[in-house]
């Protein structure tokens, strides 16, 4: 119990708890990239359905016993909000059967832990634009997710109690080749560590990086952080390379001893801003 309340307090310590609308328009504005025209996929066997949630990070599925409900053309509207996300419909029964439904349920299903998160019958007959776009939005996790007040609840809601922070700007020029190797990196540890991106050039993320007790001349760095009893490393002015990464992770998963400068340190309680 008490892991979780400091869990949770140094979730809000980080990310400044609750989502605001200005924030939500700010994070999904920036998730949807440019926007193309796109459709649901329509799933009629499991072979079908188990294909399309292997190839996705994160799928969304409608598994509806009944198409004529008015959350069926809600579901449809999503589409083109989140690109990065791949959107399914089934009435088949063996495909309900499958994945356990038993009343109209919309599931989302990522691939960075193998979670199945349900929207069920009570929830979906109150449904509405804003209630479905949350419910995508902060359980949306990538193999390397960007940091952001929607998505640390998703983060936060993860049964993988290890966190991986790359800490960087994306505006370097170094960005797109680090990240490249980062997400191969993300690949080797996909059940174990949970890979996320800190844009260090936003400001709002300077409370994670002094956290970390890092500073802007030893960017980019890498710090790992394990929730179930707060203990955490660093690799300031890290090279982004799957070794490296792959290193530092086996390195603190096997247990070795945290560098000395904050190894010393004395804990002292998280303070909820």
């Amino acid at each position: 119990m008490e892991a979780d309340q400091s869990r949770f307090l140094f979730l809000l310590f980080l990310f400044m708890g609750q989502l605001s609308p200005e924030l939500a328009a700010e994070v999904q504005e920036s998730s949807d990239g440019s926007r193309v025209s796109r459709e649901t996929v329509r799933l009629t066997d499991v072979p079908a359905t188990m294909e399309f949630i292997a190839a996705a990070e994160v799928a969304v599925i409608g598994f509806f016993q009944d198409l004529e409900i008015p959350a069926v053309s809600l579901f449809h509207s999503m589409v083109q909000k989140f690109q990065a996300v791949s959107f399914g419909i089934s009435s088949d029964s063996e495909v309900l059967a499958h994945y356990n439904i038993t009343g109209n349920t919309i599931s989302l299903f990522r691939l960075v832990d193998n979670e199945q998160l349900d929207l069920k019958s009570n929830d979906i007959e109150s449904i509405d634009d804003s209630k479905l776009s949350r419910f995508i939005e902060i359980n949306s996790l990538h193999l390397v997710t960007e940091y952001n007040p929607a998505t640390v609840i998703g983060l936060f809601n993860s049964m993988i109690q290890i966190h991986l922070l790359l800490m960087m700007n994306k505006a370097s020029p170094e960005y797109e080749e680090s990240m490249h190797r980062y997400q191969n990196a993300a690949k080797l540890f996909q059940g174990k560590i949970l890979f996320i991106l800190v844009d260090s050039g936003v400001r709002a993320n300077e409370k994670v990086i002094s956290y970390f007790k890092l500073k802007e001349s030893e960017l980019p760095a890498l710090a790992i952080y394990r929730t179930v009893d707060e203990e955490w490393d660093t690799l300031p002015r890290a090279e982004v390379s799957v070794e490296n990464v792959q290193n530092f992770c086996d390195g603190f998963l096997e247990g070795k001893p945290l560098r000395e400068n904050h190894e010393s340190e004395e804990k002292t309680p998280k303070v909820e801003l």
